[in-house]
């Protein structure tokens, strides 16, 4: 197996696409091994060294994604999300670590703030004619840097953990790791050549940029980078790229059905081999209605930050609604939920594997709390808990921190979920803790009602309470038009009683 970034790509035929965009010509893999050889050489000439920390700032679209695979191959890279503020900006900056930004030729916004009042140097990125192509310069005055390249064991990818209430946590990612898993997602793929990627997702997120971006160079296959996801443009997208393939979270893949009956011609006439899904649990009917819609395998997978993604994946020849499929990479194994050891059953679930983290950074308490060792090897708790059937599929019973204890009765917002999907009137929901003061907690869910439908929360609820236990039932049912959702396109379930401005009365 290729242990670092470069390796990934050093085979690859020249004249072989690899990056295109909208209103941009191809890149080659000639070209992105020539950017990544100028890239390493401006880098050094500006003061950037081979264990330095480069933050990435740009909006979506392939300098983003170039940017992060030729920085990643000379330093250590830390994509941010463009939309946070000049306060979120200094803190991530700053808790980061971070000697460099790379922002926008004309960028002026609170990013380059922060980076300036850090002292950080400032490096513009010069967009050139090819998509992904550019060149780097320096405000001001730089010394050079020794010379070096990173190796197997050096950090390619720094990444913070989505904090819910406390310090997010510092994911370092090393060149091994994030090689081994853009490998295993392109086995679990059987990803060629002669795939393309249409890119949708945020590419300061892992999900983009290994499951899509990464991925696809360790196949030699190519990616057509959008400006991201727009449910509207999605299909002149597809029909300008012609992709065999695309990755999304749920709420994209739900937003891309809304619209598929009036784009009927595209998907008959881009004919895609499977559609992937991952980064949030994929609604069983949503997973059938995509395989119909597309008569392709639509493949659910599993991942986090802390495995540089993907941990488990539908096979391409099997699917199971409601599954994240089989250890794809790492080894998968159940531990015991507070005892440092593996269980059969239902429990917390673990991996161990060559693109799994080496521990937090800075942050021992937490490094002692999700590593053990067990069997001669070291396990890294998820915080998921789920069981394997008879036939090695995973299936996720939850995120430990979102079971609802409802007066010691634990519920599973998956398993509501899930019920309440089959309501024909409902489009999405999102199932959460409401707290109560004699009960600790109680079920609540938030629900999108799909075009044309009508539906109240008595009408919810009692269909609810016809196909579930009483206690599993939500006693409060929002309907809303859009449920709240973070950065990268998930609805996050902590904290959506407070998102909701929900006070329990009862």
């Amino acid at each position: 197996m290729k242990t670092t970034l470069t390796a990934l790509v050093a085979q690859h035929p020249g004249d072989a696409l690899a990056l295109g965009a909208p209103d941009r010509g191809w890149m080659t893999y000639d070209g992105l091994r020539d950017l990544a050889t100028r890239t390493e050489t401006a880098l050094r000439g500006f003061g950037i060294g081979a264990k330095d920390r480069v933050a990435i700032v740009l909006p979506n679209g392939p300098d983003m994604a170039s940017s992060f695979f030729t920085i990643a191959q000379a330093a250590t890279t830390a994509p941010l999300n463009p939309n946070y503020r000049e306060d979120e900006f200094a803190f991530y900056l700053d808790d980061l670590s971070a000697k460099a930004l790379v922002v926008a030729d004309g960028y002026d916004g609170p990013a380059l703030a922060a980076g300036q009042k850090l002292g950080l140097t400032i490096l513009r990125l010069h967009a050139n004619e090819a998509a992904g192509d550019f060149t780097l310069s320096a405000d001001g005055d730089t010394a050079a840097a020794e010379a070096g390249t990173p190796d197997e064991g050096d950090v390619a990818l720094i990444l913070h953990t989505s904090g819910t209430t406390s310090r997010p946590k510092i994911v370092p990612l090393l060149q091994s790791n994030v090689a081994a898993s853009a490998q295993n997602i392109a086995e679990s793929l059987a990803l060629t050549a002669d795939d393309r990627c249409l890119n949708v997702m945020p590419l300061f997120h892992i999900h983009g940029l290994v499951a899509a971006v990464s991925a696809t160079f360790a196949a030699g296959g190519s990616i057509f980078c959008t400006a991201g996801f727009n449910a509207m443009n999605f299909f002149a997208m597809m029909s300008e790229a012609r992709p065999t393939w695309y990755t999304a979270v749920p709420t994209m893949h739900q937003a891309i059905l809304s619209r598929a009956g009036r784009n009927a011609e595209v998907i008959k006439d881009v004919p895609l081999r499977f559609l992937r899904s991952s980064s949030a649990s994929l609604p069983a009917q949503v997973m059938e209605a995509l395989n119909e819609t597309f008569n392709a395998p639509v493949v659910e997978a599993y991942g986090m930050t802390e495995a540089a993604h993907q941990m488990c994946c539908n096979r391409l020849d099997l699917q199971k609604p409601g599954s994240v499929g089989v250890a794809a990479g790492p080894e998968v194994a159940i531990g015991h939920e507070t005892e440092n050891k593996l269980i059969d059953g239902t429990g917390e679930v673990c991996i161990s594997g060559p693109n799994v983290t080496p521990g937090y950074e800075s942050n021992p308490e937490a490094n002692a709390k999700n590593f053990f060792e067990a069997d001669g090897k070291r396990w890294f708790r998820t915080g998921d808990q789920g069981a394997f059937d008879e036939d090695g599929f995973l299936h996720l019973t939850g995120r430990l921190k979102e079971i609802i204890n409802r007066g010691g009765e634990k519920v599973s917002p998956l398993e509501v979920d899930g019920v309440l999907m089959d309501h024909p009137a409902i489009a999405q929901v999102v199932t959460f803790a409401l707290p109560h003061p004699k009960l600790g907690e109680e079920v609540a869910a938030a629900v999108v009602l799909r075009d044309g439908q009508e539906a109240d929360e008595r009408a919810i609820r009692d269909f609810a309470a016809e196909r579930m236990a009483d206690f599993k039932v939500p006693r409060k049912v929002v309907i809303m038009d859009e449920i709240p959702k973070g950065a990268t396109g998930k609805m996050q379930r902590i904290g959506m009683a407070e998102k909701l401005g929900l006070v329990e009365t009862a």
